[in-house]
């Protein structure tokens, strides 16, 4: 088994690309080792010191270290931690552990305009945030501010205020007229 790694802009957070499915569809946003009591993968990645956050995606898998960790050294059990999880047959998440819906739902008068903003999300900037190991869902929309939830390599990034700002609320901004503000939220 080969498994590819690939640096993200978070230089907290490493992309691994197993050549296997991951997910297969969804992503799974694991912040603890008691979050990841739902994915023997997870766990596995969990059980390594310095790793803060694991989040499954289709194909790929994102960790996060802490930041006295040092790449060079986990990078290596990391490695081996996800082999040896797809030699063992286990399953990357149990029976019964379902992913988080990817968008909040929202009715009401603004539903058509959510509904844009969940297409755009899906359609433009979710596809380009996977490239680099996260994903962002649709949080809320209230008074034309849109709230975004940031997962994996893009929380916490340095440059995710960029992607937002400059990226996101640019692009929504100049196809929705109603849209006003990007705004980040905590899980």
């Amino acid at each position: 088994m080969f498994i590819q790694t690939e640096s993200t802009p978070n230089p907290a957070t490493l992309k691994f690309l197993p050549g296997e499915t991951v997910l297969g569809r969804g992503t799974l946003d694991l912040t603890s080792p008691e979050a990841a009591e739902q994915s023997p993968l997870a766990r596995r990645l969990f059980a390594v010191d310095g790793v803060t956050a694991v989040f499954l995606g289709a194909d790929f898998v994102t960790v996060t270290k802490t930041p006295d960790a040092d790449w060079t050294h986990l990078r290596p059990v990391l490695l081996g931690a996800i082999m040896d999880h797809y030699q063992s047959g286990d399953p990357v998440v149990l029976d019964g552990a379902a992913s988080a819906p990817a968008h909040a739902e929202a009715e009401g008068p603004d539903a058509a305009i959510v509904e844009q903003i969940k297409e755009l999300l899906d359609t433009r900037v979710r596809p380009a945030v996977a490239q680099d190991g996260g994903d962002i869902t649709f949080h809320g929309f209230d008074r034309g501010i849109v709230y975004l939830h940031m997962q994996g390599a893009c929380a916490g990034c340095p440059s995710s205020t960029l992607t937002l700002k400059m990226g996101i609320e640019n692009l929504l901004r100049h196809y929705i007229p109603e849209v006003v503000e990007v705004r980040p939220v905590a899980a």
